[in-house]
């Protein structure tokens, strides 16, 4: 092979290489949240698993960070009169605020009980879960605090956490405790009651236990026609052999019924992560939270009615909590562990909250 024969190889060779490593630099870049660089559409973090979700994505919209700087964001609320999604951000002690009209967050309450989750009463008052008080509390107009419960059979609850607010006016609650575990989301001390899913009537006062058959009960939503509860179970966290799973039960006369297994949160070939909170669209499809897994994983999964798991929406943390806002409740928003997103879908919400 002549001298320069072997030169012009050696040369092509080097081109190739360099090419093939700036091609695989760009490849494993990360994706700018800033939204300084904008992502190209379709967005591809939105991933169909099966046909049932593609008529839910939209193909020119992205996922958007729009407030980042939390230390653990949980229990995302829409407040359609405000116009105004509501958010915690436990270990700081703070409610937070994200304006729909100037995409602007600010502090809308500090002290706030170490709360969780967020929701709206048929009447828009907020309903908060507090970890470091133990109890569900409801704001009224003149800015005062109703405790709607806060102890059952004379022991303080745990440290509620999530839930739902029912068009007959009680309020489902979950009580698995994580508040009280450590001083970081609330005020470390003894569990003096057995984790349980909980039915407070604001009406009456009433608090009535429905199920403690599942380990450690979080995020809750219904069904559109609220026949159904769904609960995220994360009792991994602390009980080795608590399945990673979302349970159904039927709603008959306020009791709980037939509980089962609604889906797995394992993705094969991936992982088993928790589901956290949870929320149900207009077509019973149930959309969860989903983390401690990683790349491919954290985000948000999409169950079908059947419990087939049908899409993904990936981020680049942990995802607490979502739910449905915007004028037309066809907006998810996503409280990440340190950051609120938000990315608009064909879905609607199926309820005020």
């Amino acid at each position: 092979m002549s001298l320069l024969r072997r030169t012009f190889l050696a040369s092509a060779a080097g081109t190739v290489a360099a090419f093939g490593s700036v091609a695989a630099a760009y490849a494993q870049t990360k994706r700018d949240w800033s939204g300084k660089n904008p992502t190209r559409y379709p967005e591809p973090d939105v991933i169909s698993l099966d046909k049932r979700f593609d008529k839910y994505k939209i193909g020119n919209t992205p996922i958007l960070r729009l407030a980042t700087g939390f230390l653990w964001a949980e229990g995302p609320a829409w407040n359609g009169v405000g116009r105004y999604l509501v958010f915690s951000d436990i270990p700081n002690n703070t409610q937070v605020r994200w304006l729909d009209d100037n995409g602007k967050t600010s502090i809308m309450r500090n002290p706030a009980g170490n709360s969780n989750g967020n929701t709206f009463d048929y009447e828009g008052r907020q309903i908060s879960f507090e970890h470091g008080n133990r109890r569900v509390v409801r704001y009224e107009y003149n800015g005062k605090i109703t405790v709607i419960a806060d102890k059952f059979e004379g022991k303080p609850l745990n440290a509620p956490n999530d839930g739902a607010v029912h068009p007959d006016g009680s309020v489902y609650i979950t009580d698995p405790g994580y508040g009280s575990l450590m001083n970081y989301e609330g005020n470390k001390g003894e569990l003096q009651l057995k984790e349980a899913v909980y039915r407070a009537d604001p009406k009456t006062g009433r608090l009535e236990k429905l199920t403690d058959e599942i380990y450690k009960p979080n995020g809750l939503c219904f069904s559109p026609d609220y026949k159904k509860v769904y609960v995220a179970d994360t009792g991994a966290t602390h009980y080795p052999n608590a399945p990673k799973i979302i349970k159904v039960w039927d709603i008959v006369d306020n009791k709980l019924r037939n509980g089962k297994q609604f889906c797995s949160m394992e993705l094969p070939g991936v992982g088993a992560g928790l589901a956290d909170g949870i929320r149900c669209d207009t077509d019973g499809n149930i959309w969860s939270s989903a983390g401690w897994v990683g790349d491919k994983y954290d985000g948000v999964h999409i169950f079908a009615p059947n419990g087939d798991r049908i899409g993904q929406i990936l981020l680049p943390e942990i995802c607490s909590n979502v739910c449905f806002g915007g004028v037309k409740r066809n907006r998810l928003f996503m409280t990440g562990s340190q950051s609120l997103y938000a990315v608009y879908t064909e879905a609607l919400g199926a309820h005020i909250c």
